[in-house]
């Protein structure tokens, strides 16, 4: 492609100080399209063409262009291609709650896959607040965002079900909710209730509790679960249900409710790791051993039940996989938001370590 010569001496020094000039208080002017193609001597239509990565360029101009770029510190007016192109590229995922390691990792394999999509990741995080999460929806939707990602939470508020009307979304851990055009990547938590309750009954336990999550779908199916697994090895009468939520210090609550009781269960599988991790520190604060004791599950298999002194035996739902195939469904939709609505469903193992032995003996089992 012709083009103007490439700049002269006294072009770059003019350019050059133009943008350096400042009155000594506050930023300096941000460099624009105009100052880059002066620095390179081309026109803007051509740095236009550069930037966009078109092949119609000649390799030294290219350099040129870009040099010039790199020396004035500019960087592409995200805004004014999302309005040429109709699209900002950007992901809007709107999380529970970022204190819980299940999310931050599977953010890891979500990010990941949208990276190779050229798409970027926003975050907001609701803190199970209806305000917090309006408020963070609301600001995806103002940045114009292509997509949406929803981790623990269903699109049932008022909000969130208009947005999902025209924004193509993936819910993730939530089934609750009818809403065409809204993909869903679950975990099968039924499966992995009757895992873990499995695991305890093979080890002798008879007493064993659940404490449950809060008020969602993937704490009810796991409940349902550990409900058709004590029935199906005829332990409905030691069937033990506390409530709680997805909190450490819920998990501690409600363990010490069960734990204080006459007699007091000899296994509790756990709604999250993160409850389980309240479990154990009710346990150590009555004075109880684990596992000789008392036998803790966990669900998610995050990084902290791996720790050594932890040691926490979970049922691993696979959060990166999960995250990858989020961003497979929402691309796809994305692409083509007429799309049936599609379920993926993750199959959950047991990850067995230190934190389950043997049922203690004793009387009441």
């Amino acid at each position: 492609m012709s083009g103007p010569p490439v700049n002269t001496t006294a072009t770059r020094t003019r350019v050059l100080a133009a943008a350096v000039v400042s009155d000594g208080f506050g930023p300096r002017p941000r460099p624009t399209i105009r100052n880059v193609a002066e620095r390179a001597g081309v026109s803007k239509s051509l740095v236009s063409l550069v930037l966009r990565g078109s092949p119609h360029v000649s390799e030294h101009r290219r350099q040129a262009v870009l040099e010039a770029a790199r020396e004035l510190g500019y960087r592409p007016n995200a805004v004014a291609r999302s309005l040429v192109e109709g699209r900002t590229h950007l992901v809007g995922a709107l999380v529970a709650d970022l204190h819980n390691p299940f999310y931050s990792e599977f953010l890891d394999g979500l990010q990941e896959s949208l990276h190779g999509d050229g798409l970027r990741l926003l975050i907001g995080n609701s803190q199970w607040e209806r305000a917090f999460e309006d408020e963070a929806v609301e600001a995806f939707l103002e940045l114009r965002v292509d997509g949406l990602v929803l981790l623990g939470i269903p699109p049932v508020s008022e909000t969130l079900s208009e947005a999902t009307a025209y924004t193509p979304t993936v819910v993730v851990g939530e089934r609750d909710f009818e809403l065409d055009g809204v993909d869903i990547v679950v975990d099968d938590d039924q499966l992995g209730a009757r895992l873990a309750v499995d695991h305890l009954v093979q080890l002798g336990h008879r007493s064993i509790a659940h404490i449950e999550g809060a008020r969602s779908s993937a704490a009810r199916f796991r409940c349902e679960g550990y409900l058709v697994a004590m029935r199906r090895h005829a332990l409905a009468p030691y069937i033990m249900v506390e409530h709680g939520d997805f909190s450490e210090e819920g998990g501690r609550r409600a363990a010490r409710n069960l734990l204080t009781r006459d007699p007091r269960p000899t296994a509790v599988f756990a709604a999250s790791d993160m409850v389980a991790l309240g479990v154990l520190t009710a346990a150590s604060e009555l004075g109880l051993r684990v596992p000789e004791d008392l036998s803790v599950v966990g669900y998610d298999n995050t990084h902290l039940s791996a720790i050594h002194h932890i040691s926490l035996t979970s049922v691993d739902q696979p959060r990166r996989a999960m995250g990858r195939s989020a961003a497979a469904l929402l691309s796809d939709r994305i692409a083509d938001p007429g799309k049936v609505t599609r379920l993926r469903q993750v199959t959950p193992t047991l990850v067995v370590r230190r934190s389950t032995g043997p049922a203690p003996e004793r009387p009441d089992g």
